[in-house]
């Protein structure tokens, strides 16, 4: 480190939400515009097969904070609040003396929103004593009434509520909660301040422009300056002007509610891109016959949203051009506030003493196979996520080594010389960030678990998927369905061929990475203490 500091390296964590790995200047998009990003990436190692532990919110990003798969950590799908009493990163972290900040969009815990009825009713016929309130679960926990509630979207609403100090070992939290144009949690407080309401002026019924087909795309009427984005970017910037003035080290979780959907950029930004520009992408008309029965009915009705708007469909093409025109300027708004957090990274004199790694929550199936959104699918869009790390004194580049989400807490925590606690199941990259490895494993697991399901898919959906260089074998465990793509031959995934003589050997080698794969997860965080 600089200047002949014996002290431990800071680290700042920048997660997107919702961001596919390939919706960026450096991964190749030709369209969208994110210099500060591509930047950013030209001074860290790439990885390019960075791979999501589940491919929704919270079970993930209980992952990265964790370093373990959501069947252990218990976060198995949304709606689960993540344990407090967990040993985690920032814990640790902030036990060994770093000072801890995160802002932006957490999600340990739930936002308030219900199920939709479809869903409520599915699980009430599938799972009766999931929702029985007369029911306790296989674990109780004693703590005090509201324990669960310090991200509840109608708690903030009321009145500012700053979370308690140490909330998941962060010593202060600026928060967002929600995705779009007008979000929960702090930052309406702030925006309040500064003259608007992002409750009257936001939202696809008061935006100046939308798509009539689909009410997730639409010009906010929120200026640019006022803007979720805009809010992150300014707290981080002002909390790394506080660092400089310190001698601990820090860690910052600086995470963008966007480009989550619902796809709003403001004026400026929401025509910045126009739909004609984007291609569609390969497999967008593809011929869905051995795809999954779930994904086929889905383009029985191509063009119709779902009436849950978190749901994966089949988008036309009008739907998907202008979806992705607005994601990017919502892109394109977030690397300008990337850039202005890394200027004030240079400005403070903590670059080179500062870890930098950016990453994104899950992807977005956005156009691939014809589809939009997420669940229910482990096509590559959606489980492959952009991280470049870039460390101080060590050289950039990129690496294809399949990694996870589980393994960015080891990793950080050796980069720190902070103790490992038991039960971390990812693995520490360090090896390849100082070259001394090409690869930290063979086989990736990846998880998926919902407590309803869709039209030919039945709730509860139990999803389990192995990656390898060589392929990918899903199974959705209690139906009949299984999908396999031979990657050396088919890499965009566009015929499955699970059941095909001709590629047993691969299902057969696949079939047996699953299993190992999965009964590595099982938990060994307790210590036994004696013998018997």
């Amino acid at each position: 480190m600089s200047g002949g500091k014996a002290r431990r390296p800071n680290v700042l964590v920048i997660i997107a939400d919702q961001l596919r790995a390939d919706h960026l200047g450096f991964a190749g998009n030709q369209v969208v515009r994110t210099p500060h990003l591509d930047r950013l990436a030209a001074q860290s190692m790439v990885f390019t097969e960075a791979t999501v532990t589940n491919p929704t919110c919270m079970p993930n990003r209980a992952s990265l904070l964790t370093g373990r798969w959501p069947s252990t950590h218990g976060t198995r799908c949304n709606g689960i609040t993540m344990d407090p009493d967990a040993n985690n990163l920032v814990k640790q972290l902030s036990c060994g003396g770093y000072l801890t900040r995160a802002v932006g969009k957490l999600h340990h815990q739930n936002m308030g929103w219900d199920f939709e009825p479809i869903q409520r009713a599915e699980i009430e016929a599938t799972d009766p004593l999931l929702l029985d309130p007369q029911s306790s679960n296989a674990r109780t926990q004693s703590r005090p009434e509201g324990w669960d509630q310090w991200e509840n979207a109608a708690a903030h609403a009321e009145g500012f509520m700053p979370l308690p100090e140490g909330y998941y070992g962060y010593q202060h939290v600026d928060l967002v909660i929600g995705h779009g144009d007008r979000p929960g949690g702090h930052y309406v407080h702030w925006a309040r301040e500064r003259g608007i309401d992002p409750v009257a002026l936001g939202g696809a019924e008061n935006a100046p422009k939308r798509l009539d087909t689909w009410d997730q795309v639409y010009q906010t009427g929120i200026p640019a300056e006022l803007h979720p984005s805009s809010y992150v970017g300014e707290r981080a910037e002002a909390h790394l002007a506080g660092f400089a003035e310190s001698a601990e080290p820090f860690f910052m979780f600086v995470s963008f509610p966007d480009p989550h959907h619902p796809f709003s950029p403001p004026a400026g930004y929401a025509d910045m891109y126009s739909p004609d520009e984007v291609e569609l992408p390969i497999g967008f008309y593809q011929d869905h016959a051995k795809s999954p029965s779930h994904i086929r009915r889905m383009f029985d009705r191509r063009g119709e949203p779902n009436e849950d708007p978190t749901m994966t469909f089949a988008a036309d093409e009008a739907q998907y051009r202008q979806a992705a025109a607005a994601q990017y300027g919502l892109i394109t708004l977030m690397d300008e506030q990337i850039g202005r957090i890394l200027a004030a990274l240079d400005d403070n004199g903590l670059a080179e003493d500062t870890i930098v790694v950016f990453t994104s929550d899950h992807g977005d199936l956005f156009g691939d196979h014809g589809l939009m959104l997420k669940h229910f699918s482990h096509y590559r869009a959606v489980t492959n996520v952009p991280l470049t790390i870039k460390v101080p004194g060590m050289s950039p580049g990129s690496t294809d080594a399949l990694v996870s989400t589980a393994d960015l807490a080891p990793t950080l925590m050796e980069l720190t010389g902070t103790h490992l606690f038991r039960g971390i199941q990812g693995t520490s990259l360090v090896p390849l960030l100082e070259r001394s490895a090409v690869s930290v494993r063979d086989a990736l697991i990846i998880e998926e678990d919902q407590p309803f399901g869709l039209p030919g898919l039945p709730g509860p959906v139990r999803t389990r998927s192995v990656l390898t260089k060589a392929g990918r074998l899903t199974r959705y465990f209690g139906t009949g369905i299984t999908e396999l793509y031979d990657h050396l031959l088919d890499r965009e995934e566009l015929n499955n061929v699970a059941g095909e003589a001709k590629f047993k050997d691969l299902e057969d080698v696949l079939a047996l990475a699953m299993m190992e794969g999965m009964a590595a997860l099982a938990d060994t965080g307790t210590a036994p203490t004696a013998a018997a």
